[in-house]
């Protein structure tokens, strides 16, 4: 296993923010440009004003790994995993992304997590517009330092892809090679995962805890798996049934009861 901690000025991740999610945030589909252009000049002032104050964290580590049905087997830890029940409408496969690394011979998968600086998302509590412009920006913020470490991981660090040179609008419409499955998304919902990811990467070390369901805190911070196989894409997992809930439990070694909540927003209604 290999891993680093990085530590990111705000100016080196700001290049990195996709806007069109900030505006999605802000609920700014039937605003003029105008509106818009105003509330971007705002962001734009205080990313100004937190550089050389502020900063973004990541955490990254990349294993030796071979898959095991659904589960992902990192130097010998099970990373059990969740697979479709209905057909894929573009492959007609039933999806898990263990099956985007190799079950014989060893392969690398990786695995991640950002944050901000604690304090980051609760500045200007005594003002409601700022304090949610400071909320939006620190989430923004945070998948922006997931895209800009995942760039440097694939071109450098990993380096599976050494040649890549993709703009940012490339970057965000995901046009490299490989994905990036952030726990909490459609292939990935269940977030307790995200004790295991902590045991293996140690999230601590950038200032993340984690509630007794796995959410992080910093809320305005990511994690999840990195994948290389060129073939890899992104699935939606959709419901899930009481045999794989049963299943997942067995694997993941937690009562099912417990794994119902976990997974409560998942699952097949009865």
């Amino acid at each position: 296993m290999r891993r680093v901690v990085l530590t990111y000025s705000i100016s080196e991740v700001r290049p990195y923010i996709n806007w069109l999610y900030f505006y999605h945030a802000w609920q700014m589909g039937g605003q003029s440009q105008a509106a818009r252009d105003a509330l971007r000049a705002d962001a734009e002032a205080m990313l100004t004003q937190w550089d050389g104050t502020h900063h973004t964290h990541g955490v990254a580590a990349l294993f030796s790994a071979i898959s095991s049905g659904d589960d992902l087997v990192l130097e010998g830890t099970p990373l059990p995993l969740l697979r479709q029940q209905s057909p894929d409408s573009t492959s007609g496969a039933c999806l898990c992304l263990s099956d985007f690394v190799s079950p014989s011979s060893p392969d690398t998968v990786g695995l991640f997590a950002t944050t901000i600086d604690p304090l980051t998302e609760h500045l200007h509590d005594d003002d409601p517009y700022q304090r949610m412009l400071a909320q939006t920006l620190a989430d923004r913020l945070a998948e922006a330092t997931a895209e800009r470490l995942h760039e440097w991981v694939r071109r450098e660090w990993w380096g599976y892809a050494p040649d890549e040179s993709l703009t940012i609008d490339q970057l965000h419409a995901e046009a490299f090679q490989g994905i990036r499955p952030a726990v909490g998304y459609p292939s990935l919902p269940d977030t307790s995962i995200n004790f295991l990811i902590d045991r293996l990467i140690g999230m601590s070390d950038i200032g993340i805890r984690l509630t007794e369901h796995g959410a992080m805190r910093p809320h305005a911070s990511v994690s999840g798996l990195m994948l290389a196989h060129p073939a890899a894409r992104y699935f939606n997992l959709g419901k899930i049934g009481s045999d794989q809930l049963a299943d997942y439990s067995r694997r993941r070694g937690i009562p099912i009861e417990l794994m119902r909540k976990f997974l409560s927003t998942s699952l097949l209604k009865k």
